[in-house]
């Protein structure tokens, strides 16, 4: 039996708990985001822990943190193989937005006890290993597990994220002209909308009013802006259903490491306008937009490239780039073949 142990429960984790399932027997274990409830939930999971023993093969974790200590202590004990997906706030410190676990003491420290003692570590994407960060010039350059964690001997295999194209899907109808969306979750808070580029997103509506900006994930999200439409939290068939109405995808962070509803966008068609962070390079490509740093005067600049720019082939070649680098069967392959 595969313990998969994760802080939360996610879309991205289902997904992975779906491709797990097919081939092994799993069970999922979630801790908790409350710093209130930790010392409880480190009780309870010592205790599943303990009573999975017998029984376990391997645990697969994803993010490092407080919620992999102890999988990572028994897996020392008891010769258990202990492998860690590295997803984007635990290989990056930015402290002057608030993010990253490198900025609280204690999280630093489970973070990197975990990273230096588990079996193997497995990023979502490259630039979670080592990046020179470039985008905004206030934070720190040097991100990524091999400047973060000291001394680092875990071995490191990358096994980007993959998307089912079955399920997220250009419809071919026709979409609402300079119409934006983004999904981004906890965005009431001040620190998290700048991570997700939000305060970008304002100043883009205010510039071009007569285009349409719909924001997903987070009802307590308000804006004043007639042409902001803020949703709460959406199931993926609606959620699939705005992609293929909605022509362009915003995807502004100041840090990601491999971001899924970019790519679940592209899938449906949207054109993709990303940051220069983590992964976002590397899935756009040529299909779309990129912003070198962030400045809103560069990011008004690509939207006056619209006029001249073939938006029919880039809404294609955006579907076809996640099918064809970023596929759910890639991954499924990939992941299946290292717990075998």
């Amino acid at each position: 039996m595969i313990v998969y142990i994760s802080p939360i429960n996610t879309s991205f984790i289902q997904r992975d708990l779906k491709m797990l399932r097919s081939n092994f027997q799993v069970k999922h274990l979630t801790l908790t985001d409350n710093p209130y409830f930790l010392p409880f939930s480190l009780l309870i999971q010592s205790f599943q822990l303990f009573f999975l023993l017998p029984s376990t093969e391997k645990y697969l974790c994803f993010f490092s943190g407080y919620h992999t200590v102890i999988p990572v202590i028994m897996g020392k004990l008891f010769g258990k193989e202990v492998i860690i997906q590295c997803g984007g706030t635990d290989a990056v410190n930015f402290p002057g937005i608030n993010y990253g676990n490198y900025r609280k003491k204690w999280l630093k420290m489970a973070t990197i006890f975990s990273f230096k003692h588990c079996s193997l570590i497995v990023p979502v994407a490259k630039s979670l290993v080592k990046s020179n960060y470039t985008y905004d010039r206030s934070l720190p350059r040097n991100q990524g597990l091999l400047n973060l964690v000291p001394g680092l001997k875990t071995p490191i295999l990358v096994i980007h994220n993959g998307f089912d194209a079955s399920f997220w899907f250009d419809n071919g109808n026709e979409k609402q002209p300079f119409s934006f969306i983004t999904v981004a979750t906890g965005i009431s808070k001040q620190n998290r909308a700048l991570v997700k580029g939000i305060d970008l997103i304002v100043e883009l509506a205010k510039s071009f009013p007569e285009y349409t900006f719909t924001i997903v994930g987070d009802e307590n999200f308000k804006s004043q802006l007639p042409n902001i439409f803020s949703i709460g939290r959406l199931p993926q068939e609606k959620i699939r259903l705005l992609f293929q109405e909605t022509q362009f995808y915003l995807q502004l962070s100041s840090s990601e490491g491999f971001p899924n509803a970019l790519a679940e966008a592209m899938l449906c068609g949207c054109i993709p306008i990303g940051s220069n962070v983590g992964e976002i390079p590397e899935i756009i490509a040529d299909s779309g937009f990129l912003l070198p740093t962030k400045d809103i005067n560069d990011l008004k600049k690509i939207f006056t490239k619209f006029t001249t720019s073939n938006l029919a082939k880039l809404r294609s070649d955006a579907s076809e780039r996640i099918r064809s680098k970023f596929s759910y069967e890639k991954r499924k392959e990939k992941l299946l073949k290292l717990l075998s």
